[in-house]
C-alpha cells in the first residue's frame, strides 16, 4: 500500500530532503488529507476524478497511490483549464530546502492552495511563524479545514497575494507558488533586512536576498519549474510559465534545433519578448548555452531586470510592471 514512507523514499532518491528537519516534516504530514480528490487525464481525452470517498475500492486504491506518487495533482479545474494543483512533492522539498529557514523565522507563503505546503512549514517552524495568503475564499476555507484535520493552524488569509500580508510583517522568508513576470514590490517592503524571497519567474525559480524595501538580488536555481500563473489583474506585466509543464510562449519562429533545449526556452522566456527569437538564439549559442544558474534578477530602487552572468553587464532585460511596485489582484496558486 502506498504511503508517506513511499513518497519520502522517492523524494530522497531524487536528491532532495538532505535536511533531517524537512525529511521529518514530509514523513509526518499526510498528503492525503490535503488532496481528498484530484483529476487525472484519460488517454482518450477528458478527465477522471479520483476521490477518497469513492464507493469503488479499486478507484480508492488508485486515488491513494496517486497521492503518494511524486507527481503534481490537479485539484481544481474550471471549464477544462487547470486552476490549482498540489505541486510535485520533490519540487516542493527542493524549494523548501532552498528557502534556508531557521528556528524562529517568520515565513509568508503566497498561494495557499491545498494547504499542504503551509502544513510542512508549520511542522518545521510552528504555527505562529507561518502566514499563507490566497485570493479565493473557497480555497482558503478548504485549506483551513485540511490543516486543522492534520493538526496545524498557521494563519491563512484570504486576500490579494501581490499585496502580501502587512499585518504580520516583517517576514524573514517569502515563498511564492505561482508563476510571475516580476516580483511585487510589496513583498520586499514587508521583508526584514537580509530576508530571502523564493519565487517562480518565467519558467525558473529565483532566490533573492533582500537588502532593503526596494532592493534585492539573486540567482536562479538549476531546476526548471512550471507553475499555474497568477490569476487576476496582476502578473508583473511579463511572461510567465505555463501550467501543465509547458512554457507560456509559443516556439513559433524559433530555430527548430533550438526547440529541443530547455535552457534556450528559459532565456527566450526572460528576454525573447524584448529582443526577438533569432537574436535570443544567437545570444544563447554565443554564451555557450548557459544553464539557469547563470541568470539572475535584480531589484534596485524599484527598477527590476533579469540578467545573464552580471547584473550590470551587457545582457539585461527589464521585467514587467512589478518593477515599479504596482499591484493588483494576485491569483491563487498551488500547494
Amino acid at each position: 500500500m502506498a504511503g508517506v514512507s513511499d513518497l519520502v523514499r522517492q523524494i530522497v532518491a531524487g536528491g532532495a530532503l538532505t535536511d533531517p528537519a524537512w525529511r521529518s516534516a514530509f514523513a509526518e504530514v499526510p498528503r492525503e488529507v490535503f488532496v481528498p480528490y484530484y483529476y487525472v487525464t484519460l488517454s482518450g481525452g477528458g478527465q477522471e476524478r479520483l476521490w477518497r470517498e469513492d464507493p469503488d475500492p479499486e478507484r480508492r486504491r488508485r486515488w491513494l497511490a496517486g497521492v503518494y506518487d511524486d507527481v503534481p495533482l490537479a485539484t481544481r479545474v474550471r471549464d477544462g483549464a487547470l486552476v490549482s494543483s498540489s505541486s510535485q512533492p520533490s519540487l516542493m522539498a527542493m524549494m523548501l530546502e532552498a528557502l534556508d529557514v531557521r528556528d524562529g523565522m517568520r515565513v509568508l507563503e503566497i498561494g495557499t492552495g491545498t494547504g499542504y505546503n503551509a502544513a510542512l512549514l508549520a511542522h518545521r517552524l510552528g504555527d505562529a511563524q507561518v502566514t499563507s495568503v490566497d485570493l479565493e475564499p473557497e480555497v482558503t476555507e478548504a485549506a483551513r479545514v485540511h490543516l486543522a484535520v492534520a493538526g496545524y493552524r498557521p494563519r491563512v488569509v484570504t486576500g490579494d497575494g501581490a499585496l502580501g500580508v502587512p499585518a504580520y510583517a516583517p517576514y524573514d522568508r517569502v515563498i511564492a507558488t505561482c508563476a510571475l513576470g516580476a516580483v511585487p514590490g510589496a513583498w520586499l517592503e514587508q521583508c526584514a533586512p537580509g530576508a530571502l524571497v523564493l519565487a517562480p519567474v518565467g519558467t525558473g525559480l529565483v532566490v533573492l536576498r533582500v537588502a532593503g524595501p526596494r532592493d534585492a538580488e539573486g540567482r536562479f536555481l538549476p531546476t526548471p519549474a512550471y507553475f499555474v500563473p497568477l490569476r487576476g489583474g496582476w502578473s508583473g506585466g511579463g511572461e510567465s510559465g505555463g501550467a501543465a509543464g509547458r512554457p507560456g510562449r509559443s516556439t513559433c519562429g524559433i530555430p527548430r534545433h533550438a526547440q529541443r533545449h530547455d535552457s534556450f526556452h528559459f532565456l527566450f522566456g526572460l528576454a525573447g519578448h524584448r529582443v526577438g527569437p533569432r537574436e535570443a538564439y544567437e545570444l544563447w549559442r554565443g554564451a555557450g548555452r548557459p544553464a539557469r544558474e547563470r541568470y539572475g534578477v535584480t531589484v534596485r530602487g524599484g527598477a527590476q531586470w533579469a540578467w545573464l552572468d552580471d547584473p550590470d553587464g551587457p545582457h539585461r532585460w527589464p521585467l514587467g510592471a512589478g518593477s515599479s511596485g504596482s499591484t493588483g489582484a494576485a491569483g491563487s496558486a498551488h500547494r
